[in-house]
């Protein structure tokens, strides 16, 4: 790496960056966690329990079984009686108001003042009784109560639910309570309901204050457990005992993190968990993936994909949705591989993986299951470039799944009929969801400016626009070009580089030769040259302008970023030797102006743009040789690629001499491929 980008790799804008997303990330990871202590084991009666030796860390009760605590406070409430308050107001208005219509219009309508005197006595015997609403009569008839408290006069005194009056039921019993006096016909004609009103009123407050009271008494647990107990080991059954001493724990676990210390205390403790979990990815970047540490696109996917997985996964758990194994986490490490490497999607998975874990149940289950898928989805998508590859994967990671978790439950279970069905649609679905990473893939290239294998395929089409034009326009070009990606992908097939990427940069390397074609030897014909009316200075500078023409047009048709770097690398800055020789054999006394015989470089700074440099030199050259044998066309390769490193080309890119050497060779195989010498055909004789 050269000086300049080291300073610039320590930057104060730099390091501030990376302390935001840092911090930012831990923050936001850290709020989406819940914070109320679960009780983070799974069992069940008559299972064996998974995990190791259990031992009680403090003093707690054994609580009764949920269904014994309903059993026995529904039998302690079947006794209870609720409180009404007693208006005596409303008997004395009614039998006010019946005297004042007696008064006024009852006297016409029933015979004698006998009736009145009998609705008197019977209003009176109805609200000493007590009338209330039909539907508190029915609720308390459809709750068993038998009797209810009455306050009167802040007396509380028991009545029988039996002897309590509707106003339906006080109506019928005005009219029937003696036929054989009083006249239902006439006690009709009265309008009895206008004097029949609930005087019973029921007194929530009263009423649940005395049933908290009644409750507060009940005893919740039959035993206690002491700090230091066992209470279980690994593989030992859950008996129904056993089984109430751990709800119990999980209980008291879950009250004891409800108090502002305890929650003070999982919010460090989770904060220093994320925190130590993002370090070390940090320095791992910073190790052994200084490029992507660096860039600001790399760390900012990195970053925000962990971060969206956890916060996923915790807003899953904190609404009590336990599934998670529907969430397709294999999709995590597919795209890291897509856009970086095999190496930081495994290491970005785990990272993901445990600090997920970490709110869930079974976590040591979850990080098995995901880390199987997330090997095998790495390993089954080395270079994704068509569809149905995501597809093969997605089923691969749905057979992982389903393989390692039935391995797991046949270790921890102990009959084949107990096995757990509904898991296995989940995987299903989670494998369903992974085919969703083809189209993801083309959001996040454009929002984080990579470039994916499957955006270079479509490139590389030869249909393309600006392809075809190449073709049309200088079709020797183009032939070059296509030859030079043979070449250079072969070459970094064998050493491990990025084959794709180096044909489909090979295919637009000299786009720029469209400007002015008829300048460049593969594209004249008629033995027209029209340098012969330019100076030396003026032909160099229109050879090297094909650089930035081919830019301008990588520009103007949106060409990614990693092949404009092809196109401003393949000569690096390097000169155009004829005109730069000539000119001096010319002038052998005077010292040129070297910018004007340059290229604007630079230099390649990956391992696939220095293939290209060297494919672009030695095909081009191997046009000029006189004869096509063994020996010179690897004279040719060794001269030329041994000329490129003298000068200094590839100081700035992470080849090795190794590479360099793989590289000859196959340059050497594949011209020899391709200039081998024909048989002759022979005449038929007349």
């Amino acid at each position: 790496m050269n000086k300049s980008r080291t300073k610039k790799s320590f930057s104060y804008r730099d390091l501030l960056y990376k302390a935001l997303i840092f911090i930012g990330t831990v923050a936001i990871i850290v709020y989406f966690l819940p914070r109320d202590g679960k009780f983070n084991y799974q069992f069940d009666v008559d299972k064996p329990w998974k995990y190791g030796q259990l031992m009680a860390t403090f003093e707690f009760p054994i609580y009764k079984d949920d269904a014994v605590v309903k059993r026995e406070q529904d039998s302690i409430l079947a006794t209870f009686q609720p409180y009404y308050q007693l208006d005596k107001n409303i008997e004395k208005t009614v039998l006010s108001k019946l005297k004042a219509d007696y008064q006024s219009h009852l006297r016409d309508i029933v015979p004698s003042s006998d009736y009145m005197r009998y609705l008197e006595k019977r209003l009176s015997e109805i609200y000493k009784a007590g009338i209330v609403s039909t539907e508190e009569l029915n609720k308390l008839q459809k709750d068993s109560t038998t009797s209810i408290m009455v306050i009167d006069d802040k007396l509380a005194n028991q009545r029988f639910t039996e002897q309590l009056f509707s106003v339906k039921d006080a109506y019928s019993y005005l009219l029937t309570a003696d036929t054989a006096h009083y006249s239902p016909y006439i006690l009709r004609q009265c309008s009895l309901n206008e004097y029949l009103y609930p005087n019973l009123t029921y007194d929530e407050q009263r009423t649940e204050t005395a049933k908290k009271e009644t409750l507060d008494n009940y005893a919740w647990a039959n035993g206690i457990v002491v700090s230091g107990q066992k209470i279980i080991d690994r593989g030992e059954i859950v008996t129904q005992e056993t089984y109430n001493i751990l709800e119990s724990l999980r209980k008291e676990s879950i009250q004891r993190s409800e108090s502002i210390g305890q929650k003070r205390l999982i919010l460090t403790g989770q904060i220093l968990f994320v925190s130590v979990f993002m370090l070390c990815f940090m320095l791992y970047l910073d190790l052994f993936r200084k490029d992507y540490y660096e860039r600001k696109g790399s760390l900012s996917l990195l970053f925000t994909i962990i971060m969206f997985y956890c916060v996923v996964t915790a807003l899953m758990v904190a609404n009590n949705i336990y599934n998670v194994y529907i969430i397709p986490y294999a999709m995590l490490p597919i795209i890291i591989r897509v856009f970086l490497d095999s190496r930081t999607a495994f290491l970005t998975h785990v990272v993901t993986i445990l600090i997920c874990s970490v709110c869930l149940r079974f976590p040591h289950e979850f990080i098995l299951l995901q880390l199987s898928a997330g090997l095998v989805a790495i390993f089954s998508l080395r270079e994704l470039s068509q569809r149905s590859q995501l597809f093969r994967t997605a089923v691969l990671v749905i057979l992982t799944y389903a393989a390692v978790y039935f391995s797991f439950e046949l270790i921890t279970e102990n009959d084949l009929s107990k096995l757990n069905g509904s898991m296995y649609t989940y995987f299903t679905v989670n494998g369903v969801l992974l085919l969703f990473a083809y189209p993801l893939l083309f959001l996040l290239e454009k929002t984080f400016g990579f470039t994916s294998n499957v955006t270079l395929v479509e490139l590389s089409n030869i249909n393309s626009p600006l392809l075809r034009r190449l073709s049309e326009t200088v079709p020797g070009t183009f032939q070059h070009s296509m030859q030079v990606a043979n070449l250079a992908a072969e070459a970094a097939n064998r050493i491990g580089a990025k084959s794709q990427l180096v044909r489909t940069g090979a295919l637009y390397h000299d786009i720029g030769k469209m400007e002015n074609p008829v300048f460049f030897t593969e594209n004249q014909s008629g033995g027209v040259n029209p340098h012969k009316n330019l100076s030396y200075e003026q032909s160099a500078q229109v050879i090297i302008s094909h650089v930035t023409d081919g830019l301008k047009l990588a520009e103007k048709n949106n060409l990614p970023k990693v092949i404009k770097d092809f196109i401003s690398t393949h000569h690096g800055r390097g000169k155009t030797k004829y005109f730069y020789i000539s000119w001096k054999n010319e002038h052998p006394d005077e010292e040129p102006n070297e910018e004007l015989f340059t290229y604007p470089g630079p230099n390649p700074f990956t391992r696939e743009t220095a293939i290209l440099m060297m494919a672009d030199a030695v095909e081009a050259a191997s046009r000029s040789l006189p004869e096509y044998t063994e020996e010179s066309i690897n004279n040719l390769v060794e001269k030329i690629i041994d000329s490129q490193v003298e000068e200094g080309y590839f100081k700035e890119c992470p080849i090795t001499f190794k590479d360099i050497a793989i590289v000859k060779s196959v340059f050497k195989e594949k011209l020899k491929t391709i200039y081998h010498t024909r048989i002759s055909y022979p005449e038929l004789k007349k």
